[in-house]
């Protein structure tokens, strides 16, 4: 028997945290709710969530804190909430490393929605099932000292694996598959985030500088910035 993934739920208000546990379990996950930032650093190392929704404004240390205290040690997906819509909210929740940003009131469904596409980029198969052999299966790109795996959400880079949240590996990925091609910022939300993603261009430019504090320019390729256009993935050679 499959077991149910987990999906932690940090807010102080106990009523929306009700609501959205009600909703999660309705589709069959397991949930645990927490009303303040300690908890929520103490409970996920216990729990072990597959997924974190973080409230921003929380009693003691808010989202913003939650969130660096654990990336320090974890990739596990983070799903901000927030009454705040702010550019500079949403642009702070991800250069800490969120991978998606939902501003208060929310659609239930929408929620659930968003919940499950985040759990399927970054479903990774069991050893058991994994390939025996050191080659690539299913939709990757190459490049020297580079392969990017859209199958497994995996990035090794000079020889070794790189952690990184879905929406980065998608970014380079996109790019990588599309060599020399330039993309405007509003072309890569559209495409990485979708028609109804409610961004702005300052995402892609926050995604942009993660991915290159991980993967740094090769003399064969690199991440480059087209000036008042957008990014391409420019091959050397």
């Amino acid at each position: 028997m499959t077991a149910k993934q987990k999906i932690l739920i940090v807010d102080d208000d106990a009523n929306i945290a009700e609501l959205i546990s009600l909703y999660l379990m309705k589709e069959c996950f397991e949930t645990m709710t927490v009303d303040n930032g300690e908890d929520a650093v103490k409970e996920f190392s216990s729990f072990q969530p597959d997924l974190i929704l973080l409230d921003l404004m929380l009693p003691g240390i808010d989202g913003y804190q939650v969130c660096r205290e654990i990336r320090r040690d974890s990739q596990v997906p983070i799903i901000m909430l927030s009454a705040k819509g702010e550019v500079f909210d949403k642009v702070l929740g991800l250069e800490l490393g969120a991978d998606d940003y939902m501003i208060k009131p929310f659609d239930s469904k929408e929620l659930v929605a968003r919940v499950k596409a985040v759990l399927r980029r970054t479903f990774v198969p069991p050893a058991s099932e994994a390939p025996d052999t050191g080659r690539q299966r299913g939709e990757y790109v190459e490049y020297p000292d580079l392969t990017i795996n859209l199958t497994n959400y995996s990035v090794i880079y000079m020889g070794h694996s790189v952690e990184m949240p879905p929406k980065e590996l998608e970014l380079l990925y996109f790019l990588a598959s599309s060599p020399n091609q330039v993309f405007t910022r509003e072309q890569l939300l559209e495409h990485i985030w979708g028609y109804d993603y409610a961004g702005d261009t300052r995402t892609v430019d926050v995604h942009i500088k993660r991915l290159r504090e991980k993967v740094k320019d090769h003399s064969a390729w690199a991440i480059s910035t087209v000036w008042r256009v957008g990014y391409k993935f420019e091959v050397k050679i």
